[in-house]
């Protein structure tokens, strides 16, 4: 069968089936409830926080637009 490569812009992906990789089983926690806080209450009022993951900076900020972006 041969398949030509489409534009992404015309690709058809409404009949493909899209699946997430697997987590490991320490970290499969499909019986708690996500954890959610309020982006307010995370910035406290600043329009920037720094985040340490792993022994890296990420830097989540507030547009003026009030989007959140997050930047390494």
């Amino acid at each position: 069968m041969l398949m030509r490569s489409l534009p992404l812009k015309e690709r058809d992906f409404s009949r493909q089936t899209f699946t997430l990789a697997t987590l490991p089983a320490d970290s499969a926690r499909a019986d708690q409830p996500i954890k959610r806080i309020d982006s307010q209450s995370l910035l406290d009022g600043t329009r920037e926080l720094v985040i340490e993951h792993q022994g890296a900076e990420y830097h989540l900020r507030l547009t003026r637009n009030d989007k959140l972006i997050l930047t390494k």
